[in-house]
């Protein structure tokens, strides 16, 4: 269907089935259909697809689509196809004849978009056909990304401006859900957004939404007791996949139905566990960082965190995977005495020393074998968990020390998407003519494959195994001994990263660290922490308005639903009394004189409320924040 000549909202109607937009998604389209670049901020649940998909229809060429997620790019190509719009994505688990005949398809195929990862447009064969593309429009999703001091900075994300040089004329759309005024500032720098480009924020407040903070030395009886007094589908984040595991088996064995999800399970578990969650099968997904993008399911009614996240960006981005149907939702945090120290761990752990990361760089030249002067543009292997071993490493901090050293320039660290890859050799009538065996293996890759016959294709041993009712080795074996054959070419599963060194091999004492690598990306990250440890032990700022102001949101009314402001309540105090009575103490003390106390009499006088509440509001304060002290009329600051 050709969309050239119908109205943004007819194109809406037409695929989606709307009638109208949502709040801003109308702004944005109109914006990117007037030739602007364009950044879109909208929260979690926003509808951001929306924006560039519907002028991607109603343009006359190609939409490309650069994101990091490969599960997400799979859902939304799906998604468009099952509307009749021709859609492609190339990733890294794809072969380079499959990418071949993706691009050439996107070429004359008339297809309307093209999702790519960020590290594929730095190939030679991507950038060979790039011309013939014919792009209307350049789409950055999860555009934070390109910051290099950000909380989620991906160095594959600089392609990006080479990208941009090629085609300068084609409008851009950058579109995330969570950036501080900082954070967008510099992606209008990095990505060069003129004065003729517009940007458009949605606030980031959510009426329906309850945050709060749970203080308990026993987090899972805790979680138990909250997962009891709120009905519905719900999400439990953990730091770790471990954790994952045995927090999924401890709520099964307390009567809650639960599944675990990670970066770890292949893709068909992956699927399958996100499915039966998503159809209400199971209630609660424990999960790390790995889960909730692209993931649509607005009837979540609470999601837990065992751990706050480092960055107020992941946690308002995990917690507003909540009511997105409008509902009241519950976003709960629980919290321990060693959360604070947890968090700071975790910010010397992402910055080691500066010593630290030189003997890294020297303990990997002598591990791979690199003289004095050598190893310029050369690729190695690199077995991280034994060169741990070998060198006495702590291994956080050597993998956040090699990180610097990429984003320094050093070098680059891949830990590409290597699975197995299998392609038949025998043609069909071979295989049924000379009984080669294994009838049982040849039909589980029949069924779960296609293409076997013509070119390699990714496998996954365990979905075999699955499908065999066997083990993942017997697979192993089995195709190994094909292999050994020659009726089928079988490539196993290869999980050593490789390392390439952009510099030859120089004493340490040469070699500087650049301050954009270390410090400021180490200052910002201190920021976030601390921005983070202030929201947990807040008791007397409105939680959703503390979110709020470190996204740039000055907000001067409470939620009113959040632990703070409910705790408020329950004592007979009005939140918005408190909150002005603070007000208006911080300015008279800042009219005064240091060390010089002030009047209650003088602060009653400056205030719309009785006495009595300003009083009760003032021992309030005192008591909950410990920074003022009161001596009968006076009040002094600490």
């Amino acid at each position: 269907m050709d969309c050239s000549g119908l109205t943004p909202e007819a194109v809406l109607k037409h695929y989606w089935g709307y009638d109208e937009f949502r709040p801003l998604q109308r702004d944005i389209v109109l914006s990117v259909l007037e030739g602007h670049d364009t950044l879109g901020l909208l929260p979690t649940g926003g509808g951001k697809s929306i924006t560039f998909q519907v002028p991607g229809l109603m343009l006359p060429g190609l939409t490309l689509v650069v994101t990091p997620l490969i599960s997400l790019m799979k859902d939304q190509v799906d998604h468009l196809r099952h509307r009749g719009i021709k859609a492609a994505a190339i990733h890294s688990g794809m072969h380079s004849n499959r990418i071949s005949q993706t691009l050439d398809n996107c070429i004359y195929g008339r297809y309307k978009f093209l999702y790519v990862s960020p590290e594929r447009l730095a190939s030679s064969a991507f950038k060979a056909k790039l011309e013939a593309l014919d792009i209307s429009l350049l789409v950055v999703d999860e555009c934070h990304c390109i910051c290099q001091w950000g909380y989620d900075f991906r160095p594959s994300y600089l392609n990006i401006l080479e990208l941009r040089s090629l085609v300068p004329d084609v409008p851009i759309i950058a579109l995330t859900a969570t950036a501080t005024p900082d954070v967008v500032a510099e992606v209008r720098r990095v990505l060069g957004f003129g004065c003729d480009s517009r940007t458009y924020q949605k606030s980031f407040f959510r009426p329906n939404l309850s945050y709060s903070i749970r203080y308990s030395p026993d987090k899972e009886q805790m979680m138990l007791h909250i997962l009891s007094r709120v009905a519905g589908s719900a999400i439990v984040y953990c730091r770790s996949r471990d954790l994952c595991r045995s927090i999924a088996k401890f709520l099964n064995e307390h009567g809650h139905s639960a599944t675990f999800f990670h970066a770890g399970l292949t893709h068909t578990e992956r699927a399958l566990r996100q499915s039966r969650w998503m159809r209400g099968e199971i209630r609660v997904m424990v999960a790390t960082n790995a889960f909730g993008m692209g993931i649509d399911k607005p009837d979540v009614r609470l999601v837990l965190h065992l751990a706050m996240p480092t960055s107020p960006e992941e946690y308002f981005q995990e917690a507003g995977r909540a009511g997105r149907d409008g509902e009241r939702a519950y976003a709960v945090a629980i919290v321990s005495q060693t959360d604070e120290n947890t968090l700071r761990r975790r910010l010397a752990d992402a910055f080691p020393e500066r010593s630290y990361i030189l003997k890294v760089y020297d303990s990997l030249c002598n591990y791979l074998g690199i003289g004095e002067g050598e190893g310029f543009q050369r690729s190695y292997d690199l077995e991280i968990d034994q060169f741990v071993r070998r060198f006495r490493m702590r291994p956080i901090q050597t993998r956040s020390a090699i990180e610097i050293m990429q984003i320094a320039g050093w070098l680059s660290y891949h830990e590409d998407d290597t699975r197995s890859r299998l392609m038949i050799l025998y043609t069909r009538e071979q295989l049924y003519q000379e009984h080669v065996g294994h009838d049982g293996l040849f039909r589980a890759l029949l069924r779960l494959y296609t293409g076997l016959f013509s070119d390699y294709v990714y496998i996954s041993e365990a979905d075999l195994a699955k499908q065999m009712g066997c083990g993942a080795d017997d697979v192993y074996t089995m195709l190994v001994a094909l292999s050994r054959q020659n009726i089928i070419h079988y490539i196993p599963l290869k999980n050593i990263p490789r390392i390439v060194f952009h510099i030859r091999r120089e004493d340490t004492q040469y070699l500087r660290i650049p301050r954009s690598a270390y410090e400021e990306r180490r200052d910002r990250m201190q920021e976030r922490t601390d921005a983070s440890l202030r929201y947990i032990s807040s008791r007397n700022t409105c939680r959703s308005r503390l979110l709020l102001s470190y996204f740039g949101e000055q907000s001067t009314q409470s939620c009113g639903m959040c632990d703070v402001c409910l705790r408020r309540e329950s004592n007979g105090l009005h939140h918005y009394i408190i909150e002005d009575t603070e007000r208006m103490m911080q300015q008279m003390f800042a009219e005064q004189s240091e060390g010089k106390p002030i009047r209650l009499h003088d602060l009653c006088h400056n205030l719309p409320y009785i006495p009595v509440d300003v009083a009760l509001a003032l021992r309030y304060l005192a008591s909950e924040t410990m920074k003022y002290r009161l001596a009968g009329e006076l009040i002094y600051l600490r």
